[in-house]
């Protein structure tokens, strides 16, 4: 039986319900083909491709810096699908800070976190995220970055290195915790964070929040690295298999179809995907959330990634630039949309 690799981030996403369901499983087997996690393999070679993209007969739904920096560095993939849900962002600080807008930045520091350097095997997301949000969140209080002061907030380890002791028996360490340390130390006076975990560590230490932009009415101050999110595969199984891509993308959208049918049940799927309560879930991604598990290829979702790919390039985290347009392949989804 041939095996077929997945990976998808631990957020809300079409795959993590497919998969949860059933759906992806029974699609593939009956074509003769095995599901195998990327991102639950014991195998740190594998666990890689979660983030630069390198299995052959491969496939990914998430964040969509990693995918972007790997084809920005020629890695052989095609995008065939976005998908946005909306999340909670903000950039939050502690209640005595005085903070208590987004005009109230100026002259402030604002924590931006660093993965530990010589990490060779994940663009950083982290910071691009934070970046991004600092961007949003002058550009609403209309100030520049040359009026607040960026602190970077050194990680101690590699997201691929997170280990089992120090998680207390939970598959993932929690977010937040060296920005929030940070603000407790005074070695800054702003962070961001954003979706469920963030709504939750802004709770836990009953943080002043100075603007929320996560369902602004511009999708340009919406936009980052989980908005829009992604869904690469590599070229080989296009090639060699368009069935099976065209499988995978039926699947998703069958898994979008029933999410919007069954409200409650999306978001307890949601909660166990990602760890957090149903509360939590209903507060960061507001009323439509079951209503955005839609996968789509229209202009204004490719622009969105356009837009973001344009920050990420001037910003650094490229290694060089490349068209959205050439990178996106229509073919397993016209193949899909006439079966």
């Amino acid at each position: 039986m041939d095996t077929l690799w997945y990976t998808r981030c631990p957020v809300p996403t079409p795959v993590g319900l497919a998969v949860q369901l059933g759906l992806l499983d029974r699609a593939f087997a009956a074509k003769g083909v095995e599901l195998a996690s990327i991102i639950d393999s014991k195998d740190r070679n594998i666990r890689q491709s979660h983030f630069n993209h390198t299995l052959k007969w491969s496939f990914r739904l998430g964040g969509n810096v990693p995918p972007i920096r790997a084809r920005s560095e020629g890695r052989d993939t095609r995008l065939i699908g976005v998908t946005w849900t909306d999340e909670y962002q903000a950039i939050i600080a502690l209640p005595e800070s005085g903070i208590r807008s987004a005009s109230d930045l100026e002259g402030r520091r604002l924590g931006v976190p660093k993965q530990p350097e010589g990490d060779v095997f994940v663009v950083d997301f982290w910071r691009a995220s934070a970046l991004k949000a600092f961007d949003s969140a002058l550009t609403i209080a209309g100030l520049a970055r040359s009026e607040v002061e960026l602190v970077d907030i050194a990680f101690s380890e590699s997201v691929l290195d997170s280990h089992e002791a120090d998680r207390f028996g939970l598959a993932r360490r929690i977010p937040y915790g060296p920005e929030i340390a940070a603000l407790f130390r005074g070695e800054v006076d702003a962070i961001f964070v954003k979706g469920a975990s963030g709504i939750a560590a802004a709770n836990l230490i009953a943080a002043q929040e100075v603007v929320s932009f996560g369902f602004h009415d511009d999708p340009a101050i919406r936009i980052n690295s989980g908005t829009p999110r992604l869904l690469t595969v590599d070229a080989a199984l296009l090639d060699e298999r368009p069935d099976l891509a065209a499988t995978l993308i039926g699947t998703i959208r069958q898994a979008g179809e029933w999410a919007a049918a069954h409200p409650d049940d999306t978001a307890r799927f949601a909660a166990r995907e990602t760890g957090a309560s149903e509360e939590q879930i209903h507060v960061a991604h507001g009323p439509r959330f079951a209503q955005s598990f839609g996968l789509s290829l229209e202009p204004e979702a490719l622009a969105a990634v356009e837009s973001y790919k344009d920050f990420l390039l001037a910003e650094g985290f490229l290694a060089a630039d490349f068209s959205i347009a050439d990178w996106v392949d229509r073919r397993a989804w016209d193949q899909a949309l006439a079966a």
